[in-house]
This record gives structure tokens, sequence and C-alpha cells, in this order.
């Protein structure tokens, strides 16, 4: 595993940049839900003013980007998704980790996060992680399967 990207908060100066990673990470799912996933429609500048966003910075390019968005005493993991160039370094695993590492250090007592019931591969790296699925529901007329994880 490359450890050669750092983690940092984002700003406004790396809006073009999150946005092209996430159209990028996302647009393989279009055939599979038959439409585009609910991040790439998110305005990042008001993503970035509205939520906690990191990025994994890897040499001058953003390898990776995380949002979390705190509700009461629990962590929403709303948005993980890594650069296809960059996917199988453990871009996405680590920024999960920093998640759960500043969920943590802010009180939240668990994290939260949902995914597309048919982005089955993220189902499993979640349930690897430790995540536990509470419940499926349609939600913004995206079939979603919600996860939650417990913090020591």
């Amino acid at each position: 595993m490359h450890s050669a990207f750092s983690i940092r908060r984002a700003d406004m100066a790396d809006v073009d940049a999150i946005t092209a990673l996430v159209h990028e990470a996302y647009t393989p799912y279009i055939a599979r839900i038959g439409k585009a996933p609910a991040p790439m429609l998110d305005d990042y500048r008001q993503v970035l003013a509205e939520a906690e966003v990191y990025v994994a910075q890897d040499g001058a390019r953003i390898a990776g980007v995380l949002v979390m968005s705190r509700e009461g005493s629990e962590m929403l993991l709303v948005n993980v998704a890594v650069l296809a160039a960059c996917k199988g370094q453990g871009v996405g695993k680590q920024l999960m980790l920093f998640c759960e590492e500043q969920s943590r250090l802010t009180g939240c007592s668990a994290i939260r996060l949902y995914t597309h019931e048919r982005m089955t591969e993220n189902i499993e790296i979640y349930r690897k992680l430790g995540y536990v699925e509470t419940h499926r529901a349609q939600e913004k007329g995206f079939a979603r399967v919600f996860m939650r994880k417990q913090l020591a």
C-alpha cells in the first residue's frame, strides 16, 4: 500500500478537481443504476460550504475525496471516492479510517453511510470495515442500503 498521499481539508481551490474526480468515479455506475448516482448531482462549492470535505493528495493531484457531516452524536459519511488511476492503492481505505479517527475525535458514537443497492462492491468493502446494514429504503429515487458502524 502506497502511503505517498496525505490527507488535508479541502478548500474552494479544489472544487474543480473534486467535481471531476467524483464524476469519473461514479460514471461507471450510471449504466448499472439507470441514472447518475446522487454524488454526481452535487454542487461541490455548496458541499464544501456545508460539510467537512477532505482530500487525499498524491503529489500535485487529488487522489481521493471524503465528505462527512455530523448529525447529532453520529457522523454521516456522505461520500468517499477515489481517482480511477489511484484505485487499489489503499486511498479509499485510508480515507475511511481517517473518517473514523475524525469521528472519534469529535465525540461521535457511530458512523452512518448509505450506498446504492447495486453498488455491491462498496457494500462488501464497508462490511469488511465493520459496517452493519441497518435497513434498505427508496430515497430521492434511489434504492439505498443504509449501514452503520458503532465506534468503540
